[in-house]
């Protein structure tokens, strides 16, 4: 459902207006609050509101750190591949137009990772990136098995290190917010909003549905920044474009 944000931001609004309507029933039915006890449940509701505050900054600083890093792997992998094409000079004519080729069509199935939206087409994009892959390192490896030149050992670095990237990439897009913490922090939302609607001195649907709206929008973008494939918040790789057009200007 995380990488949904907008079902996230509707249910979180239906589930925590229906938590202040429910501590208002029982506040009007069930155990009405007295005056003295106002003072002691004033400091609960404050110190409850106080958590759920530090929680939902907690988890949007987690969030946003995620997102920096998907963008970080994004530059890399565009420095790894524009590294490995300008090394690509040092090998036998025939070799670097095979290379070249290859590292080309493998920048596109990356722009292709980074900009679908289709998670059914992520199969074949891993698939023809492991190919790409296999095919790269069949055309420089040969060179190891004649003498291990500088030169040769140079390009077998980089083009480890445009492996490496999109592995790292991977592992980027995979890094997810805990569900133990989505978990933890609506409970202490739907709480707070239980206890609001206990302690009103009267019915106002105003009031009760400001912290779930406040909420909810917090909810949604911290939902969004965490999704790298749904919602409106997108990882457009600028580097990984701006390095094919350049590549295809040549």
């Amino acid at each position: 459902m995380m990488n949904f944000p907008v079902l996230v931001f509707v249910l979180s609004i239906v589930v925590l207006s229906l938590a202040a309507w429910v501590g208002d029933i029982f506040r009007s039915k069930v155990y009405p609050l007295v005056e003295e006890e106002r003072d002691d449940f004033a400091i609960i509701l404050e110190a409850t509101l106080s958590l759920l505050g530090l929680l939902i900054g907690f988890s949007f600083f987690m969030a946003i750190s995620r997102y920096d890093q998907r963008k970080r792997c994004e530059e890399d992998e565009a420095n790894a591949i524009g590294t490995e094409h300008l090394r690509a000079d040092l090998l036998p004519p025939g070799d670097r137009t095979r290379v070249r080729e290859l590292l080309k069509k493998y920048l596109d199935e990356r722009v292709l990772f980074y900009t679908t939206r289709d998670r059914g087409r992520l199969a074949k994009i891993d698939t023809d990136t492991a190919e790409l892959q296999n095919e790269l390192w069949a055309a420089v490896r040969p060179g190891a098995g004649v003498g291990p030149t500088p030169v040769v050992a140079l390009l077998i670095s980089g083009m480890n290190d445009v492996f490496n990237a999109q592995g790292y990439t991977q592992a980027a897009w995979w890094n997810r917010i805990p569900l133990a913490a989505w978990v933890l922090m609506s409970t202490i939302a739907v709480c707070c909003n239980l206890l609001i609607g206990y302690g009103a001195r009267r019915r106002d649907w105003h009031i009760f549905l400001i912290l779930p709206v406040a909420v909810s929008i917090a909810f949604f973008l911290i939902s969004d920044l965490d999704s790298p494939r749904g919602g409106t918040i997108h990882l457009e790789p600028q580097n990984l474009i701006s390095l094919s057009q350049s590549l295809r200007a040549q």
